[in-house]
């Protein structure tokens, strides 16, 4: 019993160390990409054009994409990579068996190519079908979000926590809106129930940070429909800074919540109820 005890041990050890290692590097090519996020902003190299007719992309989204995904290939030759530039359609992550890499260049392209700070470098390691290391990293800011699956939450090295709001009257909470617009009167009914129950709406424009920004106590709560690579690496971060993460529709049975990108809802334990109920009476519950 002793022998087999240590045996897990240090296997549990090992796989810490493995992740811890994963952390780093995750971190050092986020920065990476943040450097040439940056450069190309100074030296007004940026140029753009429209995906699926709606979607702005710059040639710095696919710099700091090559640059991340050239990074993971070389240092882990045998771990998929989602991302939203480049490999978008890998198929259902929760089905894969490889370890994957889910990754957003920049999230908040538009504010980023329209000179606003508020973009980000998004991150997420998926091993054995668990979102285990969460990197966000706002250049502009120099701030970097990080998260290991119950290892907390930091913001540039220092532990973080979700604020401890529990009146819906005083919060202050985030969303977004898409780039098609066929479907937007239930987001208009959504964001009428939400104003006439908080104390005000943000759009900031990232979804990843407003997440972040959720799990440092800067905001209250956050809901959206979003792609994966938005939220993946931000909700770990959210998780592990003691916030509850759901979803404000039914999850369909086959799919990992943790991957399920309609609906999010993502605030505190006490709010988390009062803002679903706000939310549902949108819909007419």
């Amino acid at each position: 019993m002793r022998q087999r005890t240590d045996i897990t041990q240090q296997a549990v050890e090992s796989m810490t160390r493995e992740l811890q290692e994963i952390q780093e590097f995750t971190i050092r090519i986020a920065q990476g990409a943040g450097k040439i996020i940056c450069e190309h902003r100074e030296e007004a190299e940026l140029t753009s054009e429209f995906k699926r007719g709606t979607e702005l992309v710059t040639n710095a989204d696919l710099a700091a994409d090559k640059y991340i995904s050239d990074a993971i290939q070389q240092q882990y030759p045998g771990h998929l990579i989602v991302s939203e530039e480049s490999s978008p359609d890998i198929g259902n992550i929760q089905k894969l068996k490889q370890p994957v890499w889910i990754v957003d260049p920049i999230d908040g392209t538009v504010n980023f190519a329209h000179g606003h700070n508020q973009s980000a470098v998004s991150i997420a390691f998926v091993n054995q079908h668990q979102v285990s290391v969460g990197v966000v990293f706002n250049p502009f800011t120099d701030e970097m979000f990080t998260a290991q699956k119950d290892g907390g939450a930091f913001l540039n090295g220092e532990a973080i926590q979700v604020a401890q709001e529990s009146n819906l009257r005083r919060a202050i909470i985030a969303t977004g809106f898409p780039y098609e617009k066929s479907n937007m009167e239930p987001m208009i009914r959504r964001v009428r129930e939400v104003l006439n129950h908080c104390a005000d709406i943000r759009r900031l424009g990232s979804a990843a940070l407003d997440i972040c920004w959720v799990a440092v106590g800067r905001l209250d709560g956050y809901y959206e429909s979003l792609s994966v690579w938005d939220f993946a690496a931000a909700r770990l971060i959210a998780l592990e800074a003691g916030a509850k993460c759901g979803n404000f529709s039914e999850v369909p049975e086959e799919i990992d919540p943790q991957f399920y990108d309609q609906d999010l809802l993502i605030t505190n334990e006490a709010l988390y109820p009062q803002l679903l109920a706000v939310l549902h009476s949108a819909e007419g519950h």
